[in-house]
């Protein structure tokens, strides 16, 4: 039981561990942390509930670097380095931000880690695997590409931990995880985090987990109190223009939901045409083009980041302000995990979702599932964006004209009179061409303007 005197010096932390901490600027652990750190330390399976943004990942990175500690070594053996605990995420997003962590709090630890991850290369990762690793994070897929190459041995791992376990199930890696967990020792710990309960999510601890301690920290499903949650009324053709007009009278950092990555596209070049600076993330992009977006957005050179739900758990972007469901979504679990995306670590936030008609069914099983009304505010009227100068267009040239134009430089070339050159720099080749080399030289110039009208 902890209380509010509770900081992690009183967590029994390696001091190493501890000036990690303090150079991220952290002393007092959250409620998760304070209530899971001395669970596993003591070796007990976890069931953790926490909604994002509470520090989940800290709360079971830290006990791990903690008991992987007596196993740091700087030798240069991979066999020194085994994998000794596996991390397994849901999207290649939420596995980088927590390989970040693990390297942020144990960076005077000498224990090494790595993230692989689906979209990118195998060589470099497949390298890195070699020279060993005791910290592992991985999404399921790419953690059997490579198995298969046997390019990783999980046959030591010690600790197994799914993150957002319920978006695992969401997104199709039952069979997947399945199969990773044959590959393990069946002696060895195993934590679950996940933001909401399901039957499946309670089928799949009751298959994997053993005597779980069961911990949450927000009612189950709930959305984050400090996020200021709003409704607009439209009709779904009337989105666009609402949505331009919203990012112009906030004028705050934004990142924005649609349903399908064909939305996101679009939407994101219409908001450019907007004048918003904007840019989108979602499945169909390269995981570089995915991660450059990122970076653009969390340094503040681009304002607005349109997204499809393959990013609502991966997104850790420090004092978001705003975030709007373009399109509200078919599972109500999925509403939770967007909005918190906004109000992280005590900050407060704005939720707002444009809701048409079609979507009203969807809005309901919302506010069943948080157990409140979202208030409706007026819609604003839309006015229209400031109209910026245009270049004039160039007329485009059609077939006809351009055929035209080429009859009508031909004639002109066989009846203009030959006039010698008077340069007093001629040289050879500035001699006149006689008559019947010109002609010969026509049907090559012709040939070439009908290709380019081609």
């Amino acid at each position: 039981m902890t209380t509010d005197t509770t900081t992690f010096a009183t967590l029994n932390l390696d001091p190493k561990i501890l000036r990690a901490i303090d150079d991220q600027g952290y002393t007092t652990p959250t409620p998760i942390q304070a209530q899971a750190i001395p669970l596993v330390l003591e070796g007990r399976d976890l069931m953790a509930g926490a909604q994002t943004g509470t520090g989940k990942t800290a709360a079971f990175t830290l006990p791990l670097l903690q008991k992987l500690a007596p196993h740091a070594s700087t030798s240069t053996s991979p066999a020194r380095h085994p994998v000794r605990a596996l991390i397994l995420t849901p999207t290649r997003e939420l596995a980088i931000q927590v390989e970040a962590s693990v390297k942020a709090y144990g960076k005077h630890l000498p224990l090494r880690s790595l993230v692989v991850f689906g979209g990118m290369e195998m060589k470099a990762q497949t390298a890195a695997l070699k020279l060993g690793v005791e910290i592992l994070v991985a999404t399921p897929g790419r953690l059997l590409d490579h198995v298969e190459q046997r390019s990783v041995q999980l046959n030591q791992v010690q600790m197994l931990i799914l993150d957002e376990a319920d978006r695992m199930l969401d997104m199709g890696f039952m069979p997947d995880l399945k199969r990773i967990l044959a590959l393990l020792p069946k002696q060895r710990q195993n934590l679950m985090f996940s933001a909401t309960f399901s039957n499946d999510i309670k089928k799949l601890a009751d298959d994997f987990l053993t005597d779980p301690i069961l911990i949450e920290v927000a009612r189950s499903n709930a959305a984050a109190e400090n996020v200021t949650q709003k409704i607009y009324r439209s009709a779904q053709s009337d989105k666009q223009a609402l949505l331009a007009q919203l990012l112009r009278t906030q004028n705050v950092q934004t990142l924005i939901f649609t349903k399908t990555k064909l939305t996101a596209s679009r939407l994101a070049r219409m908001l450019q045409k907007e004048g918003v600076a904007a840019d989108a993330i979602h499945g169909d992009k390269t995981q570089q083009e995915r991660m450059q977006a990122l970076d653009a957005f969390k340094e503040g050179r681009i304002t607005t980041l349109v997204a499809t739900d393959v990013a609502a758990r991966g997104l850790d972007i420090d004092q978001l302000p705003m975030v709007i469901n373009y399109e509200i979504p078919s599972a109500a679990e999925d509403y939770v995990h967007r909005i918190g995306r906004t109000g992280r670590a005590g900050a407060s936030g704005i939720a707002i979702s444009l809701v048409s008609p079609e979507e009203e069914k969807y809005l309901k099983e919302i506010e069943k599932l948080i157990k409140r009304e979202i208030p409706q505010e007026d819609t604003p009227r839309v006015q229209a964006a400031p109209r910026t100068e245009r270049a004039p267009r160039e007329r485009e040239t059609s077939p006809r004209q351009v055929a035209a134009a080429t009859r009508k430089t031909s004639d002109a070339w066989f009846d203009k009179p030959y006039e010698p050159s008077v340069s007093s720099t001629a040289t050879p080749t500035d001699a006149p061409r006689s008559m019947s080399r010109q002609k010969r030289e026509i049907p090559a110039l012709l040939g070439g303007l009908k290709t380019r009208t081609e």
